[in-house]
């Protein structure tokens, strides 16, 4: 008898469920969420284990390797599908989400999910510290500025490097502002110091990695977007087409047909967030600095048609797709290539 079974993963414990091929729930248990005891829960299951499912997620990744590592067939869902389907379950829990992630399953209606490498999981990590830093810093920064304007005290426009400056300028005089400001720039210059030496590393990885090195040859692409789009994509055979990159990454125009209605929406933000942005801020950049290439010239002749944000949009889907046909091909950016070949 061949056995389907759905995963529902919390922190602690694992919600299983277990069903047959002909759809009848065989058994329902929980386990705490470690990859041994549920592969050791799984294989003391009689019968055929036909696949293991379970929804993407923070501990996805970790008990997948885990699972396939004691040699079951682990699939990752998507976890917008997931979401959708188990909506319509009047009554959720735990128990009841283990058990439509399983019919999910067994009915094959569910779209899987890349496991990212160990790899590009550390890089992703490196990058999501950098920013937390620097959103740390850029906080604390707006906080400064607003605690001096309540005394009509302007920071204006300054640059990074005299803006600790420009504070103790303005608060001299005040104690109490010295004493409020004080702790912050303090706090504020060690997560400056932080983010250099976060800068650093990031810089050194780019700079040790082939491809990253290969895909720094467009303009606008610098390391954080190089590394940022090659931890997304890890492995850029599971894409059959190029052109499948950009809806992926949630760059393309939503769609709503129905009879008569057909509209087109905004792009469908579908996919890693984080990858979307470094290729928006990719696109911002080539548009308007640097070297004038066919990309840049294309795009400004969406940008007459359409205005610059959708330029700015469609510039960054169509860097993704030249990103991933340079990784695939092994080749550097041609400037002054014809649109139609290296699109």
């Amino acid at each position: 008898m061949r056995l389907f079974v759905g995963l529902d993963v919390s922190l602690e414990k694992t919600a299983i469920c277990v069903i047959s091929e002909h759809g009848k729930i065989v058994r329902e248990a929980q386990v705490i969420s470690e990859p041994e005891a549920l592969a050791r829960w799984i294989e003391e299951q009689s019968g055929s284990i036909a696949a293991v499912g379970l929804e993407a997620g923070p501990l996805s990744q970790w008990l997948h390797r885990g699972l396939s590592a004691a040699g079951l067939d682990v699939v990752l869902m998507e976890t917008r599908r997931v979401k959708s389907a188990l909506k319509a379950m009047p009554i959720k829990t735990d128990r009841r989400d283990a058990e439509g992630i399983a019919r999910l399953l067994h009915l094959g209606w569910f779209r899987p999910v890349h496991c990212k490498s160990v790899s590009a999981q550390e890089v992703r990590a490196l990058l999501a510290a950098r920013k937390a830093v620097q959103q740390g810093m850029i906080a604390l920064e707006m906080s400064l500025r607003g605690l001096l304007r309540n005394f009509g005290l302007k920071v204006g426009a300054i640059s990074r490097g005299r803006f600790e400056h420009r504070i103790r300028e303005l608060a001299t005089g005040n104690a109490m502002l010295e004493a409020a400001t004080e702790p912050m720039l303090r706090a504020r210059a060690a997560l400056r110091q932080e983010l250099a030496g976060l800068e650093r590393h990031v810089r050194g990885l780019a700079q040790e990695d082939e491809v990253c090195q290969r895909l720094m040859s467009m303009p606008g692409i610098g390391a954080v977007v190089a590394l940022t789009f090659r931890s997304a994509v890890d492995d850029p055979s599971r894409f059959s087409s190029s052109k499948k990159v950009g809806p992926w990454a949630g760059l393309t125009p939503s769609r709503n047909q129905s009879g008569e209605r057909d509209v087109s929406g905004g792009i469908t933000k579908a996919g890693d967030a984080n990858l979307r942005r470094a290729l928006c801020q990719a696109a911002t950049v080539m548009m308007n600095r640097g070297p004038s290439t066919w990309l840049r010239t294309w795009a400004e002749r969406v940008a007459r048609r359409r205005g610059r944000k959708c330029a700015m949009v469609a510039l960054a889907r169509r860097i993704a797709v030249v990103l991933h046909r340079m990784w695939r091909d092994e080749t550097a950016f041609q400037a002054g290539a014809p649109i139609s070949h290296a699109a």
